[in-house]
């Protein structure tokens, strides 16, 4: 499902990644989210880079406390 949301977000010409995480932060339950970033941390197997990098803004949005 990442992967698809990552292909639609890839293809426009603006938001990319972060129009990628903010989707993520609006329809993803918490548990996904944490689940997704996990997953990345331990190398993000079967993601595509957009997917990756919109994975990444969460994690450092997470880390400061704001997601």
């Amino acid at each position: 499902m990442a992967n698809q949301i990552g292909a639609f977000w890839g293809a426009q010409t603006v938001g990319g990644p972060s129009g990628m995480a903010e989707h993520l932060r609006k329809f993803w339950e918490p548990h996904m989210r944490d689940a997704i970033i996990e997953h990345v941390k331990h190398g993000g197997a079967g993601l595509d880079p957009v997917s990756i990098e919109a994975i990444k803004l969460l994690e450092t949005e997470k880390a400061k406390g704001a997601a």
